[in-house]
Order: C-alpha cells, then sequence, then structure tokens
C-alpha cells in the first residue's frame, strides 16, 4: 500500500511534469542539467506497470523545482516560496497536460508509445539509463508519435545547443517524460479543472512535500 493518498499522487505527478517543463527550459537555455534529475524522470518512463506509486518516482522523490512549479501557477504567495519560475516552464507544463489530452484520444499511438518505450527499457539493460542511445531511441519515440499530433511544443532557447543533437534528443526525452506524468496524473485522479477549484490542497500538499 502506497504511503502518499490520491491527492499527494496527483501532486507528486503534477510535480513531475513541472520538472520535465523546467529542465527542458534549462537545458535549451544553457546546455546543462542536473545529472540525478534528468534520471528520476527518465527513469519513471521505464516504470509502466509499477507495484505502487512510490515506485515511479521514489517515496520521498526530488521534485523541487516541480513543487515550487506548482506553488508558483496556483498563486501561492508563501514566504517560503521564493524561486522565480520562468514564463516559458509555465508554458511547456501547462503543453504537456494538453498535448497528452490529446494522446489519449489516439489507441493506436498509445499502443505504439508503450512498445517503443518497451524497446528502449531492453536497450536500457545494456547500457545506464540515460546513455545517449537510450536517449536517443527515447528521441526518436517522440518524434515518431508525439511530434506528428496537430498540436505541437515549441521549445524555445539558445539555437546553437538546441542545434546539437544530443541536447535536442534530451528535450525530446524530457518532453516524453512529462507526458508520462501528465498520464500518470489523469491516472491518480487528475483533471484539468482541478488546476483551478484544488488550488489550495495543490499548494497544501506541494508545500508538504516540498519541506519535508
Amino acid at each position: 500500500m502506497s504511503e502518499t493518498n490520491k491527492y499527494q499522487q496527483q501532486t507528486i505527478a503534477l510535480a513531475a511534469i513541472f520538472q520535465a517543463a523546467s529542465l527542458v527550459e534549462q537545458l535549451a537555455r544553457t546546455g546543462e542539467i542536473p545529472a540525478p534529475e534528468l534520471e528520476l524522470l527518465i527513469g519513471s518512463l521505464f516504470q509502466q506497470s509499477p507495484d505502487d506509486f512510490d515506485d515511479i518516482y521514489g517515496p520521498k522523490p526530488n521534485l523541487q523545482a516541480g513543487y515550487h512549479g506548482i506553488c508558483k501557477m496556483m498563486g501561492s504567495d508563501a514566504s517560503k516560496i521564493k524561486q522565480d519560475i520562468k514564463p516559458e516552464v509555465m508554458r511547456y507544463a501547462l503543453s504537456i497536460i494538453h498535448l497528452e489530452s490529446r494522446l489519449r484520444k489516439n489507441g493506436d499511438m498509445m499502443n505504439q508509445l508503450g512498445n517503443s518505450i518497451q524497446a528502449s527499457v531492453r536497450q536500457a539493460d545494456h547500457f545506464h539509463m540515460t546513455h545517449e542511445s537510450v536517449i536517443g531511441s527515447l528521441a526518436d519515440t517522440y518524434k515518431e508519435t508525439l511530434s506528428t499530433l496537430s498540436f505541437r511544443i515549441k521549445v524555445t532557447g539558445n539555437p546553437q545547443i538546441l542545434q546539437n543533437s544530443l541536447n535536442a534528443n534530451k528535450v525530446r526525452a524530457l518532453l516524453l517524460a512529462g507526458i508520462r506524468a501528465a498520464i500518470l496524473w489523469r491516472q491518480v485522479g487528475g483533471r484539468r479543472w482541478h488546476l483551478l477549484l484544488n488550488r489550495k490542497r495543490y499548494i497544501k500538499d506541494a508545500q508538504s512535500l516540498l519541506f519535508r
């Protein structure tokens, strides 16, 4: 039995969306992101049928940027929440949620995503999960599926950084991890209207998870 209740699970999944968005923004702007944060999100892609919710991101997931993002979006004025959130992060996070809603209506693409990620799992058995071959495979999965939908997430940043193939692949892999988090958020009961009506609950849980 998971130690987190369904509301905390929603908050964690939502935080993972913001974490992915934050890493995409940081990578596109600077070309560098913390390796442990990349590993956490890429690892979540390989947890397709976990026995417990806490198996996906861990019992105390390192999603600080994500919790900050929730508080910022929900309008928290708590004095402890001092980290500013760039507009691009908000745009990416909301775009990920919207793109997931498009994906959910395409059963064939959902199956294709699952099969392609399973192939990357087998690849990760031979390499580290963030090896460039695995990242490249996940990026190809994103390009062959989600990039073909009519709605696309436009990533802005330093053109020279984004023209680097490894950086571009990391961006796509992170967006894929964000979509996985959005799917999970919906699976544990999250809905877009909750972003408005459940604001206080999300802020409370995000602050509790951030400072525990």
